[in-house]
């Protein structure tokens, strides 16, 4: 039995960019979940995995030789305001481990205790949001969306304290790094030009190794194009990540941070369901528009680094924001037209697409279920809403349809009949409270193949029923 070994990269970086943290001991963990495919890609030994050491580590009472807990700080602009200093508040970097193919990966608890960023919040979090977590980061995996991993999750045998007392727990979160673009926006707001260049220096060995380590432009447009490519993903599966701050939007085009967030039921382009979202800001149509704003903030911070000459300067990031929405654009119109069956764009084929979601947004029908029922390969699912408000929609479609070689297949590979609806998650977490974890399980297991059904439950692969229905969620924070 071999623990894995550690090591921690960021700490090379000057002391500004982190505080030395450890975890805060819990008194009775026990594990809920461990993700042993993901495990072994990072070569830990499943057997130590689920040794008393290794409950120790995902709980934070204890870690292998090498390991050395920090507390990353950033900044950030919070629903379009300024945070100065943000950080990780309720987390811990435990360090990097190297995996089989040779990339370092970061470990890092989340609610594993106070830090010195964390304000006057507790550092813990409830089982609840570690559960969420969990669940729609490896379904947004599997899906074929970059994002952040989960390892494990651990209850800690200790009550936290939010609107009611709820059981603590603790998620192991797995990424390439964990820097944001409110990590640059921290020392731009300092107008400490080193520090941000040591951070692109290093950002870019971590994700863009093929570009030189000063290339300030190169890495604004492999950003932008990484968050195009994301955001139109995010979009092709009604994912709704419902805090869209800058401290959580990731450098390297992954989705980090899941708090509200959620995966629409019916077709409402402006829905929103994060309860802390008032006005809309992060609503499903508005997460385009929303990372621009975003991106454009990490083009100031690079400012300096860009050319010596300010205006220089920013003619160059102008023209390199320039390019988002025809790289967003291309991204989701591909993606789009896969969905109802086409693998190449000819004349007439986005007015088509305009039209379906014209339709679909006037009926409310269920994003998801519409275009599994398109397809008739997908005849043996449970049709929770008929398509006849479709039927003249479909004369067209049918006939353009004609030119394709393999429609329902390519339509099979794009539309999954699998997503981790809000109410699924919800009933998962209150079942969990009271110790019961096999939804939670079947979940998971049903995300590990969501483009074919690998469960019976008929009820995981359908739409809620008007008394099922979520429209709301929780940060859980």
């Amino acid at each position: 039995m071999n623990s894995p070994k550690f090591h921690n990269i960021y700490t090379q970086l000057p002391k500004s960019f982190f505080s030395r943290s450890t975890p805060t001991p819990v008194k009775a963990p026990s594990v809920v979940s461990q993700n042993k495919k993901l495990a072994l890609e990072l070569g830990f030994d499943l057997e130590w995995m689920s040794s008393k050491e290794g409950t120790a580590m995902f709980s934070g009472n204890d870690f292998p030789i090498g390991a050395d807990p920090i507390a990353q700080v950033y900044a950030g602009h919070q629903f379009g305001g300024w945070a100065p200093r943000l950080g990780d508040g309720r987390a811990h970097l435990i360090g990097q481990v190297q995996a089989k193919d040779g990339r370092n990966w970061d470990i890092q608890l989340k609610g594993s205790g106070p830090t010195p960023y964390s304000r006057s919040g507790d550092g813990r979090a409830w089982l609840g949001p570690v559960l969420r977590e969990y669940l729609v980061s490896e379904s947004m995996h599997q899906l074929g969306i970059p994002t952040t991993r989960a390892l494990a999750s651990v209850v800690t045998g200790e009550t936290v304290y939010r609107e009611k007392p709820l059981p603590g727990a603790i998620l192991t979160r797995v990424a390439p790094s964990l820097i944001r673009v409110g990590t640059f926006e921290y020392f731009s707001s300092r107008k400490d030009t080193e520090s941000i260049s040591q951070l692109l220096a290093y950002s870019i060995s971590i994700h863009f190794p093929e570009l030189d380590p000063k290339d300030a432009i190169g890495f604004l447009d492999a950003v932008i194009s990484k968050q195009a490519e994301l955001i139109s993903k995010w979009m092709g599966v009604g994912f709704i990540h419902g805090v869209m701050n800058t401290d959580n939007t990731h450098i390297g085009g992954i989705t980090i941070d899941y708090g509200p967030c959620a995966f629409m039921d019916d077709y409402i382009p402006n829905k929103v369901f994060s309860s802390i979202d008032v006005n809309g800001r992060y609503s499903y149509e508005q997460q385009p528009k929303v990372i621009v704003w975003n991106l454009v903030r990490l083009a100031i911070s690079l400012l300096p680094l860009i050319d010596d000459t300010e205006s220089e300067a920013i003619k160059k990031a102008e023209l390199s924001l320039s390019k988002f929405d025809k790289t967003y654009h291309d991204n989701f119109r591909n993606l789009f037209l896969k969905k109802i069956g086409m693998s190449r764009e000819v004349n007439g084929d986005l007015e088509l697409l305009t039209d379906l979601l014209t339709s679909m947004t006037s009926f409310k029908a269920d994003f998801t279920q519409t275009f599994i029922e398109l397809n008739p390969l997908n005849r043996d699912s449970t049709i929770s809403s008929p398509l006849n408000f479709l039927n003249e929609w479909k004369v067209k479609w049918t006939n353009r349809l004609e030119l394709e070689k393999d429609p329902f297949t390519v339509m099979s590979q794009t539309n999954p009949r699998f997503i981790p609806r809000n109410h699924l998650i919800e009933q998962a977490i209150q079942d969990a409270i009271l110790g019961n974890y096999k939804l939670f399980n079947d979940l998971v297991l049903a995300s590990e193949n969501p483009f074919k059904k690998s469960l019976e439950n008929e009820a995981l692969y359908t739409s809620p029923g008007t008394d099922s229905l979520v429209s709301q969620t929780f940060c859980g924070t």
